[in-house]
């Protein structure tokens, strides 16, 4: 099964970024421009992870995440702002975003960031197998 991610940033130089990394680790990436391609883009691939900027037109990242955890609860989103505040993350988790990353970001941070979450699943689903299998 191929595992599909979700790009979402009204600006191209980020989404070209994130998806060239997302796509050297596996990852078939779709992107949008805004947080209503994004709820379209969810309904039509279900990808399981999102990175989504917050500032964006027609419907900025936080209203869409609303939206696409009422759609597909167990999608990761990881949003990304340039106003990393303290109502934005309160929100951002409020709402299940799965982590909050400042930008601009480093090249580095995000690898890492994603080695670390497929450890985590690889993790979970270990666990899960060992239940089943017991």
């Amino acid at each position: 099964m191929v595992k599909g991610a979700l790009v979402v940033d009204d600006q191209q130089g980020i989404r070209d970024l994130l998806s060239m990394l997302l796509q050297e680790i596996g990852y078939q990436v779709y992107v949008a421009k805004n947080g209503l391609e994004a709820v379209e883009a969810i309904r039509k691939f279900r990808p399981q992870l999102v990175f989504m900027d917050v500032r964006m037109p027609v419907m900025n990242g936080l209203d869409a995440l609303g939206r696409i955890k009422a759609i597909v609860p167990e999608t990761e989103v990881i949003i990304m702002t340039s106003c990393l505040s303290d109502e934005i993350v309160s929100e951002a988790l409020e709402k299940n975003a799965r982590y909050c990353m400042a930008k601009p970001f480093e090249v580095e941070k995000v690898r890492a960031f994603l080695r670390k979450y497929f450890q985590e699943v690889q993790e979970v689903f270990s666990q899960y197998l060992e239940e089943i299998c017991s």
